[in-house]
């Protein structure tokens, strides 16, 4: 009899975990399905607006180009600055292998078995491959990116035609409760994209401004992919601190001004994610910093780079719709920063 309480629990496990499953088997459906979902919650209050006042067939034209214009802004910007430093790569790619033979055998000299190992996999062809291959990945997005705008476009062509089934008799008492959610799930996305877009750019402006100062070749490019990968919480601020580091100790054979680039751009990203970003974000966005950075690591594994940027999205729709329910309430509450879990502030948007 002890077990019976156990089995709604070990069926919910097992229905998670066959979820799951299916996610990573057909990313190529899911993944562009929830960028279209996340996309839908943040434009939609601009169709709303075109409607009112143009036809919604028009409406819907224009805020289709206006989306086309800010994903391929975006696709291909880091598209732009990760091709430049593949290029630089290309023309000192003599100069960059001395910088690391010199600095396997400093390591070996001081008797770091370390080197050894990433000896056998680690050259600067290997990091070329690698830099013109994420580049190209990112130039042939546009499958993807050309399903997620089918997706867009016919979901914002039925979002007021689902929100009025879910009003109806019979099907409640979900169907207000999934109205209920959706509405602060938008409002979060769109603040967060707010929030996000601002850091963005203000990380980018500082860190071009900064590679300028320093003398730091391609700063363009490193202001730019700093602007892109800022989009990703936590790995992409790592990214765009590392990257400018490896190239100024082969810009500068030494490796001192390659410290004080690193320590630099890290006092940037600090002061944006840790000082600037939380405040205007609010209490609204509070989330656990662990929650977030296994999102991005986690939906990074199952669906790659879009996984990376759509994570946290699917995190915060996660924590409201847990929110909703009695018996899932003390998953948000783990989830959220201790702040909001103290005030109860998700528990009162659930009742």
């Amino acid at each position: 009899m002890s077990d019976v309480p156990n089995k709604p629990m070990t069926g919910t496990l097992i229905a998670g975990i066959l979820l799951l499953a299916l996610l990573f088997i057909a990313q190529s459906v899911f993944a562009p399905l929830f960028f279209a979902l996340f996309i839908i919650a943040v434009v939609w209050p601009c169709q709303l607006a075109l409607q009112a006042r143009l036809p919604r067939l028009m409406a819907l034209l224009i805020t289709l180009v206006v989306t086309i214009g800010v994903i391929t802004a975006i696709g291909s910007s880091l598209a732009w600055g990760l091709g430049r430093l593949g290029q630089w790569l290309f023309m000192n790619a003599d100069r960059l292998q001395a910088v690391y033979v010199a600095t396997v055998d400093w390591l070996e000299q001081h008797g770091i078995a370390l080197a050894g190992p990433i000896a056998d996999w680690f050259d600067v062809s290997w990091l070329l491959a690698v830099m013109q291959g994420t580049a190209g990945r990112l130039n042939s997005f546009g499958g993807f990116t050309l399903l997620v705008l089918i997706f867009v476009m016919l979901g914002l062509l039925e979002v007021e035609e689902f929100a009025a089934r879910l009003v109806l008799p019979s099907a409640q008492p979900y169907g207000q409760i999934i109205l209920s959610a959706n509405r602060i799930i938008a409002t979060k996305f769109r603040r967060f994209m707010v929030v996000r877009t601002f850091a963005s750019v203000f990380t980018g402006l500082l860190v071009w401004l900064f590679a300028l100062s320093a003398g730091l070749e391609l700063a363009s490019a490193w202001g730019v992919i700093a602007f892109a990968f800022n989009y990703i919480p936590f790995l992409g601020p790592l990214v765009a601190t590392t990257l400018p580091t490896l190239f100024a100790i082969a810009q500068f054979d030494t490796w001192q001004p390659a410290v004080i680039i690193f320590l630099s751009l890290n006092v940037i990203q600090f002061m944006i994610g840790s000082y600037l970003e939380p405040r205007l974000a609010g209490a609204s966005l509070a989330i656990s910093p662990f929650a977030v950075i296994f999102a991005v690591f986690f939906w990074s594994f199952m669906w790659g780079l879009a996984g990376a940027f759509i994570g946290v999205p699917v995190l915060i729709a996660f924590i409201i719709f847990c929110s909703m329910g009695g018996s899932t309430r003390w998953i948000a509450t783990l989830l959220s920063d201790s702040s909001v879990a103290n005030s109860g502030h998700e528990g009162e948007h659930g009742q």
